[in-house]
């Protein structure tokens, strides 16, 4: 496995993800046409790569994309689930069914903290559900809860940046 940038041509990849995060119980609650059809959750991948847009890809030895993570910025008017301030940018990820288990997730948070502190971003925020098992992993990395919303809380980490660029 190895982590390369997400770069233009990765949109389908990230809808994918995307169809992952929202049914990552194992049941289909969205189909990628019903996610796409809600602005509040299209936002985070139409249009993919804006110039503020980041995010990495694990990739298996097949080739075959394992995983993503990508940020974007959003402002207060169109603000996501994960949504803090409009300086700081909301991660969105997911590691498909068949490679979960496996380190993947991990990697990936660390590759997109990384980026993230590259670009001078100070911190990186998150929604997630009660329930999901990646909320361990968020909270081994540092992500602390700084506000709730339903049956979510919105989770925040600092990058160990100094400036935002």
């Amino acid at each position: 496995m190895f982590i390369r940038l997400a770069d233009k041509g990765d949109g389908p990849v990230l809808l994918d993800a995307l169809y992952e995060a929202f049914n990552w119980k194992g049941i289909e609650s969205f189909t990628r046409e019903q996610l796409l059809a809600d602005p509040h959750i299209a936002h985070y991948v139409e249009g993919w790569q804006r110039e503020t847009d980041f995010g990495v890809v694990a990739i298996g030895s097949d080739g075959a994309p394992l995983g993503t993570a990508w940020c974007r910025l959003f402002d207060k008017a169109d603000g996501g689930y994960g949504f803090v301030a409009p300086d700081v940018p909301e991660l969105t990820m997911a590691v498909f069914a068949k490679s979960r288990g496996q380190g993947v997730g991990r990697q990936l948070l660390n590759a997109i903290v990384d980026t993230a502190r590259e670009k001078g971003h100070a911190a990186l925020s998150l929604s997630v559900e009660d329930d999901n098992a990646a909320r361990h992993l968020y909270e081994s990395a540092g992500f602390t809860t700084v506000g709730r919303s339903g049956d979510s809380d919105t989770m925040m980490a600092s990058t160990g940046a100094t400036r935002a660029e």
